[in-house]
């Protein structure tokens, strides 16, 4: 069973950084698209950063030049580096991709997330 797991969320000050990371754990895993996501309490969910199996990238509007989404393929991990963080990036944010175990059908999966809090 392939699991995705984030880990470097945290309580954060305004202007600070954080370095997230999506572990896709499992043997025979190759990773396609690849997704982070937030959701603040009370809103919906957003994109934040996409990247596809190629490298390109696309960010939400709100990034503003702030975020870097990035992978590495041989540890099948997804990463959000994450500068001058602000309030209103407070969320949950979670990691979602498209992958095939063993050359199989494509699946796309979700991490259960990781808490960001930027307050003073």
């Amino acid at each position: 069973q392939v699991q995705l797991v984030e880990s470097g969320g945290g309580l954060v000050q305004p202007g600070g950084s954080l370095r997230l990371a999506c572990v896709a754990s499992g043997s025979g895993v190759s990773l396609y698209a690849v997704n982070w996501y937030r959701q603040a309490p009370g809103k919906q969910r957003e994109l934040v950063a996409r990247m596809s199996s190629g490298g390109s990238t696309t960010y939400g509007d709100f990034v503003q030049g702030r975020f870097t989404i990035s992978r590495d393929n041989r540890k099948n991990t997804v990463y959000l580096q994450m500068n001058n963080l602000k309030p209103e990036d407070t969320a949950l944010y979670s990691c979602n991709v498209d992958y095939r175990r063993n050359g199989g059908v494509l699946v796309n999966d979700w991490g259960r997330g990781t808490q960001v809090t930027v307050s003073s």
